[in-house]
């Protein structure tokens, strides 16, 4: 039996909008978004949004939600970025290299990690490879982080899932590409720090303040939000407007099936599931 939900956390792409492949902004509300957040805002109750797209700085993303209805402050906006800043940091990682836009890099900047990007190959002094969005990627840093890597750095992505929801469909993830090419010769394997890892679960019950069995977890993808919450007892609401359809989450076996089937996100307030 699952705990009382005391905070949530929202996907953003599928769950809350669909944006497009560019990712720089045009997105489209999905049915009852808008209703939801502003009715858990009102009410009091704590939520963040948790995308595991890496591209932009959150509050570039904070400012483009609000731009189009949705109550979305630049502090409950986070990214794996966000998660890998607190994660290197308590880690004790000064010098990270950066495969990424520089919305990749900024949230580990900003924590007081340095961000540096691959454009001096000789350069491995870096206790870290991190990967997120980068859409630009060559063999120039494909091979500036295998070097750091088997000059003994760790090695970290935002994502490692193939494919995400936008407007157009499926599209798929250059992170997991990338990262497939630097495991492919240097042998080692991507910690993955956004979801559906519970170094993003923890990282998100502290910044809601409770505790990891009480946030209710609302997402599209079943690889992804749901099997999160399943595997750290926390509470799967899984809607069907982004990868998955509502048949096949609730033909889902046991193990795997979220514990709510939505439609959509509004059906949170249409069947009485918010507190």
């Amino acid at each position: 039996m699952t705990q009382p939900v005391r905070g949530f956390m929202f996907d953003v792409d599928g769950t809350l909008v669909l944006g497009d492949r560019s990712g720089a902004g045009q997105y489209k509300v999905l049915p009852g978004a808008g209703e939801v957040l502003e009715t858990l805002r009102t009410r009091g109750i704590p939520y963040v949004l948790l995308t595991n797209g890496s591209g932009y700085n959150p509050p570039v993303v904070a400012a483009r939600l609000r731009g189009v209805g949705l109550a979305v402050e630049d502090a409950q906006m986070l990214t794996p970025s966000s998660v890998t800043a607190d994660y290197l940091s308590r880690k004790g990682v000064k010098r990270c290299l950066i495969l990424g836009t520089p919305g990749v890099g900024q949230p580990l900047a900003d924590a007081g990690v340095e961000a540096v990007h691959p454009e001096h190959p000789g350069d491995h002094n870096v206790q870290a490879v991190y990967v997120g969005w980068h859409p630009d990627c060559n063999m120039r840093d494909i091979e500036a982080a295998c070097q750091s890597i088997w000059a003994g750095a760790g090695f970290y992505v935002a994502s490692d899932v193939p494919f995400f929801a936008t407007q157009a469909g499926r599209s798929i993830g250059y992170s997991h590409a990338i990262v497939a090419a630097i495991r492919s010769l240097t042998k080692k394997r991507a910690i993955v720090l956004g979801k559906p890892s519970t170094h993003a679960m923890r990282f998100v019950a502290r910044k809601l303040g409770v505790r990891v069995a009480e946030v209710g977890v609302v997402g599209d993808d079943p690889q992804l939000e749901s099997a999160m919450a399943i595997a750290t007892g926390a509470t799967a609401f899984a809607v069907a407007t982004g990868l998955t359809p509502y048949e096949a989450w609730i033909a889902m076996p046991k193990g795997r099936r979220p514990h709510h089937a939505l439609h959509a996100v509004g059906d949170l307030l249409k069947n009485g599931l918010i507190p």
